[in-house]
Order: structure tokens, then C-alpha cells, then sequence
């Protein structure tokens, strides 16, 4: 396969579609981080990192296209979580690859893009995803996925309608089913926190931006 160039081949896709149930129906992507929407900050840590960037949104559109990269929709009315995002960033991207990332997880590596990168040439891999520690209660950090951290080939684009049609819904499921290289980001000197995400308004308020 040709390897993959992540300033030349790659779309980046920040999700900001979701119905921000955990956070009383708000759209998430626009609450304040650090003096900054949520999903800008997104796509101003993507943007280096990748050759072009585009934002998924399904409402306050204009507030979203305020932010300078394009904005696609879901094409599904019933906006079926993350992997319609997926599919809305596959039928715009016009380079190899497509890499998305969430608009509530805003202290991810500046290194994604280049890592996730490196493995899927390194593998062969039409699939690329994050996997990083994650706190437990008992004090412990296991490695976890992070599915919607997630490097993936534009030819999946067929394969992808036909599961989400079929009703498929969850991401780790859809990877699954295809050749997947798994990233940890547990280097030493990686942030134990890079993709701790917030689902509530007491966890976005909890967070401080890194650099």
C-alpha cells in the first residue's frame, strides 16, 4: 500500500454532532473551554497536524461555520451517533485517509495524526485507532481504545453505509471488521489525560487546557 502522509493524505474531521444528553440537550461543541468553543479548539490542535480539516455538525450550523472549515451533516434523520459522523466525513473527503476525532476531548496529542499514521503503514492497516490509559476505581490504568480516535482508509466508505443501513451502530464493532492497528499512547512523557473527554458540564468545567 502507499504510505500514508498525514499533511498530504489526510482529511481531519472534528465530531460535533451529538445530542449533548449528558449535558441537558447542549450542544456540546459550542460550550467554553479555555475562552474558546469546544470544537474550534478541536480543530485548531487538528489543523497542523493534517492536510485539510472539516467539522461535523448537525445544528447552529452558522455558528459552526463561523469557524472557517467546512461543516457536512449527517444524512441520517435520526443522527445514529458517531459512525453517521464517520460516513458524513468519508463522502467529502477527497484525500486517503480521514481522521476523526471528538469536539469533547480537547487535550488530544499534537502527535495523533503522525502516530496513528506511522502504525497503519507499518501494519498495513486500513484502520488506525487510539488507545490510551484510563483511571478505575481502584486506582488502576489500563490501556483502553478509543474508538472515535480513529484513522481510516476513504475506501471504506461503501462498506460503512451498508453497516450503518443494516443497523449497525457501535464503532468498535464496524473496526472490527476490518484489518485494525491499535496505537497506545502510554510513551513515556505522553499526557495520562490526552483523551479523558467531557460528557457533563462539572467534568468540561473539571478540565484545564494543555498545550
Amino acid at each position: 500500500m502507499t504510505p500514508v502522509r498525514p499533511k498530504l493524505d489526510i482529511t481531519g474531521l472534528v465530531l460535533a454532532g451529538g445530542r449533548g444528553s449528558r449535558m441537558g440537550g447542549l450542544d456540546k461543541g459550542l460550550q467554553d473551554f479555555g475562552g474558546e468553543p469546544l470544537a474550534l479548539r478541536a480543530l485548531q490542535r487538528l489543523a497542523p497536524q493534517v492536510h485539510h480539516v472539516m467539522l461535523s455538525a448537525n445544528r447552529n450550523l452558522l455558528s459552526y461555520e463561523f469557524f472557517g472549515a467546512p461543516v457536512v451533516t449527517d444524512a441520517q434523520p435520526d443522527h445514529p451517533g458517531p459512525l453517521a459522523g464517520f460516513l458524513a466525513g468519508l463522502q467529502h473527503c477527497e484525500t486517503p485517509c480521514l481522521l476523526t476525532v471528538p469536539c469533547d476531548a480537547p487535550n488530544f496529542p499534537l502527535d495523533l495524526a503522525q502516530r496513528l499514521a506511522e502504525a497503519m503503514n507499518a501494519q498495513g492497516a486500513d484502520i488506525a485507532m487510539a488507545s490510551a490509559p484510563e483511571p478505575q476505581a481502584d486506582g488502576s490504568w489500563p490501556v483502553r481504545m478509543q474508538p472515535v480516535f480513529c484513522l481510516l482508509r476513504s475506501t471504506l466508505q461503501a462498506s460503512l453505509a451498508a453497516f450503518l443501513q443494516a443497523g449497525g451502530r457501535k464503532v468498535s464493532a464496524r473496526t472490527a471488521q476490518h484489518a485494525m492497528a491499535v496505537v497506545p499512547f502510554d510513551r513515556p512523557g505522553d499526557a495520562p489525560d490526552a483523551f479523558f473527554n467531557a460528557n457533563t458540564l462539572a467534568e468540561l468545567h473539571a478540565m484545564a487546557p494543555s498545550r
